[in-house]
């Protein structure tokens, strides 16, 4: 049916994911954000049932981070947003270099990348765009 008056119109960034966050959980601002097996929102770590989703941006709670602590599942929305980001380099055999360019790279925690999936232990963080100074920059989708 055609609209008779102004509406409220709902919308949504294409680029940031408002989502509920896992009981008791804190994501820093700038920290690798994920969803959980459940679909809550919950930082990096190692783990093979996360899906990232972007980095924090804060949340609905107006601290800067989003702050779930004490509350419960959905009580607070983490924004996360999608996009290329640079992250700190795992170490030893699981560093990862140039040639990883374009290869998926793997979560260690909310700010460590890794080239392998450690022994199947570790979830999928994106794709590796470039390796310099700054650390490994990974394309989050």
């Amino acid at each position: 049916m055609a609209l008779a008056n102004d509406r409220l119109i709902k919308r949504r960034e294409k680029n940031i994911h408002h989502d509920p966050m896992a009981a008791n959980t804190r994501i820093y601002k700038g920290a690798l954000g994920c969803l959980d097996a459940l679909g809550n929102a919950v930082p990096g770590s190692t783990s093979t049932t996360l899906k990232a989703r972007g980095v924090c941006f804060g949340g609905t709670d107006a601290v800067g981070q989003a702050n779930n602590l004490g509350g419960s599942a959905g009580a607070v929305l983490a924004d996360l947003r999608p996009g290329i980001y640079a992250f700190n380099n795992s170490a030893s055999t699981d560093q990862i270099t140039r040639a990883d360019i374009k290869n998926d790279c793997y979560i260690v925690d909310d700010f460590t990348v890794a080239k392998t999936n450690g022994s199947s232990t570790r979830s999928v963080a994106g794709k590796v765009v470039n390796v310099d100074a700054d650390g490994v920059w990974v394309e989050i989708f």
